[in-house]
């Protein structure tokens, strides 16, 4: 019996992570990895992140795996399609049996098991992985409705769902990630070549207790589960003593929930000397300026607020729950703390007028964040956004060779009018932030006021018959 543990990313195929540099370890699989470990259940992971299809598919047919895991969500499903269907087609892997996990099958379901995945892990996926292996382990022909979370077909062809799987509610007993199951010193040297530095990824939790309409929580739920700060400290320590990363990004969603926990993580990482410079994401509304002591005094040296948008009527129909002045004030307080104030920007959200962008530019320019990212919104299946334009939907691309950000539906203005929406954010405030910094017009800040200029001439062209 082999575990044969993978994800089909591959980052030679993603020209704009190229760009940016900022790859991180599957810790998904790297924690499933683990949790099998201690069930003594032997497993392989094969990292494709700087790998090839080629490469992987080598590896399959050598190591003809009886169990094929594989994680997938909306921006790998068309490898991960491809990839079940080469495993379906070789003869030395036909005895496989496929199973996936990750945030796209709860509400793809009848797609994926139609593409060629055998059974679905929905949610949470370390114990629901473990009973199938036992369960594929010790049974000629096994039956897996006893086993919650997971969905998958008869021998009649019908679609069964079981129950849903209860999530694991003392996420301390979980073993760190198997880092050791990969080539860490990959991410370790990219980093370090394209930042200066080298970072490494840590999850403290799960869940987000938010309720964002854009946003996806398909695995772990609204609801919020925390490592202890001892458990956290005794990873970071543990990744100091065997990688000796320049800084940690911690994943989840909302850093600084709960301000006791954060309290204790301070003192906790300053007891133990574990201090590492980190940078985290979090919600205006969880921050004030103790909280900001806090996080700088725990190693923060970067912390992303989001916003999404710089009016609060896009906030408030994004179901954000923050006033916008909140945000601005928490962006300038972080930077006065020595922290560098991160932001997120997404244009294109339903209802969206010009106003609305310009006012999320001058949002931008008052709050000043060091860094901000931004992107047109797309509806994720199963999110209150996908629900609400489902009824508006103007493309329905084929399911198997597309992802959801092909999917459009009738905003204010034409798709093109976006493209030159979101040049037009970043020259202007990257013009404001040149002319803030030196008085004198420099030949930089001239073409990106020209920049912003033709990209708001952009816009008008492709919004004035909308």
């Amino acid at each position: 019996m082999k575990v044969f543990l993978t994800h089909a990313y591959f980052i030679a195929e993603d020209e704009k992570e190229q760009k940016i540099m900022r790859p991180y370890p599957p810790l998904g699989l790297l924690y499933i990895s683990a949790y099998l470990n201690n069930h003594n259940i032997p497993n392989e992971v094969f990292d494709a992140t700087f790998s090839s299809k080629k490469a992987l598919k080598e590896r399959l047919l050598e190591a003809q795996p009886q169990i094929i895991a594989i994680y997938t969500n909306l921006m790998t499903k068309v490898n991960v399609v491809e990839l079940m269907q080469f495993i379906k087609q070789e003869k030395k892997l036909q005895h496989a049996t496929i199973i996936l996990g990750g945030p796209d099958l709860r509400y793809n379901v009848e797609n994926y098991l139609t593409h060629g995945s055998d059974i679905l892990v929905i949610g949470e996926g370390e114990v629901t992985m473990l009973e199938l292996v036992r369960t594929i382990q010790t049974i000629d022909v096994p039956n897996f409705q006893h086993i919650k979370g997971i969905a998958f077909k008869d021998k009649d062809g019908n679609i069964i769902q079981t129950a849903e799987r209860e999530k694991i509610r003392n996420i301390d007993e979980l073993s760190f990630p198997n880092r050791e199951a990969i080539d860490m010193g990959l991410y370790l040297k990219a980093w370090k070549d394209f930042h200066g530095q080298s970072t490494i990824s840590v999850s403290t939790q799960r869940g987000c207790p938010y309720t964002c309409r854009w946003c996806s929580t398909a695995v772990y739920g609204q609801s919020y589960r925390r490592r202890s700060p001892q458990k956290v400290v005794d990873e970071l320590i543990h990744l100091k003593e065997k990688y000796n990363p320049d800084s940690i990004w911690f994943v989840d969603d909302v850093f600084t929930v709960s301000h006791k926990w954060l309290k204790a993580f301070r003192d906790e990482v300053i007891s133990r000397k574990a201090v590492i410079p980190f940078e985290c994401i979090t919600r205006a509304d969880r921050l004030k300026e103790e909280v900001i002591q806090m996080l700088k005094d725990a190693g923060a040296f970067r912390v992303w607020i989001g916003a999404e948008s710089g009016s609060q009527r896009i906030i408030e129909a994004m179901d954000r729950r923050v006033k916008v002045e909140k945000v601005r004030d928490m962006i300038q307080l972080t930077r006065q703390y020595g922290i560098q104030a991160g932001t997120f920007i997404m244009l294109g959200y339903p209802g969206e007028t010009e106003e609305d962008i310009q006012e999320t530019i001058h949002h931008l320019k008052v709050s000043n964040p060091d860094h901000f990212t931004i992107t047109v919104a797309y509806p994720i299946k199963g999110t209150g956004l996908y629900r609400q334009i489902e009824s508006i939907q103007t493309t329905f691309p084929d399911w198997a060779t597309s992802t959801d950000r092909e999917i459009d539906f009738q905003r204010s203005f034409p798709r093109r009018y976006y493209k030159f929406a979101v040049s037009r954010v970043v020259n202007e405030v990257n013009y404001h932030k040149k002319t803030l910094a030196n008085q004198q017009l420099s030949l930089s800040a001239l073409k990106l006021k020209a920049r912003s200029t033709a990209a708001k001439m952009g816009m008008w062209w492709y919004g004035r018959n909308s």
